[in-house]
C-alpha cells in the first residue's frame, strides 16, 4: 500500500482539475498539464481534494503512488513552476541563448547546439544556466541534456554540474 497514494491531493485556489476519458488535465496560472492516467486507478474529485483509489490487480498498486506523486507535481508546477540551476566550471566554457537554442562552447572544436523543448525557459548569466518550467519531468530531462553534453571530469572538475552538486576528486599524477 502506497503511503502517499492514501493522502489527498489538495487543489489550491485558481488551478482546476479534470478527468475525463482516461486523461487528467490541470490548469494553473502558469500553464495547463495532461497525462494519460491507466484505467486500473480510480480518480475522484471532491470539492477542494483529489484522491486517487487503486483497482485490484498488481499494476495498480504500483502505480498508485506514482500518480499521486505526478498530481502533485503538476499542481505544484501549475502554480509555482519547477527550476534546475546548473554551473559551467572551466576556463573558456560558456553557454548563450539565441532564439530557442542554447548553445554552449565547453572545450570542444565546435559549438553545441541544444533546442530548447516547448514550455521550458533557459536563461544564462555568466556561468550559470537556469532551466524552468511547469512540467517537473521536461524540466529535469532537458537540465540532464544540457549536463550530459559535458560532465564534469574528475581530476579538475570542468564540466557543467547541477548547483550544489559535489565532484569527487581524483589526485592526479605524482611526480617520482
Amino acid at each position: 500500500m502506497s503511503r502517499l497514494g492514501k493522502i489527498p491531493v489538495s487543489i489550491p485556489s485558481g488551478v482546476t482539475v479534470t478527468f475525463a476519458d482516461d486523461v487528467l488535465t490541470v490548469k494553473g496560472a502558469k500553464a495547463t498539464l495532461t497525462r494519460a492516467i491507466k484505467k486500473d486507478v480510480d480518480i475522484k474529485i471532491e470539492g477542494d481534494s483529489v484522491t486517487l483509489i487503486p483497482g485490484e490487480t498488481v499494476a495498480a498498486k504500483a502505480l498508485w503512488g506514482t500518480y499521486a506523486a505526478h498530481l502533485r507535481n503538476m499542481v505544484t508546477g501549475v502554480t509555482e513552476g519547477f527550476t534546475k540551476i546548473l554551473e559551467i566550471e572551466g576556463v573558456g566554457y560558456r553557454a548563450e541563448v539565441k532564439g530557442n537554442e542554447i548553445i554552449l562552447n565547453v572545450g570542444f572544436s565546435h559549438q553545441v547546439p541544444l533546442e530548447i523543448p516547448e514550455g521550458i525557459t533557459a536563461t544564462v548569466e555568466k556561468s550559470i544556466i537556469t532551466i524552468a518550467g511547469a512540467d517537473k519531468d521536461e524540466v529535469g530531462q532537458f537540465a540532464a541534456n544540457v549536463r550530459k553534453v559535458k560532465k564534469p571530469e574528475p581530476y579538475k572538475g570542468k564540466g557543467i554540474r547541477y548547483r550544489g552538486e559535489y565532484v569527487i576528486r581524483k589526485q592526479g599524477k605524482k611526480a617520482v
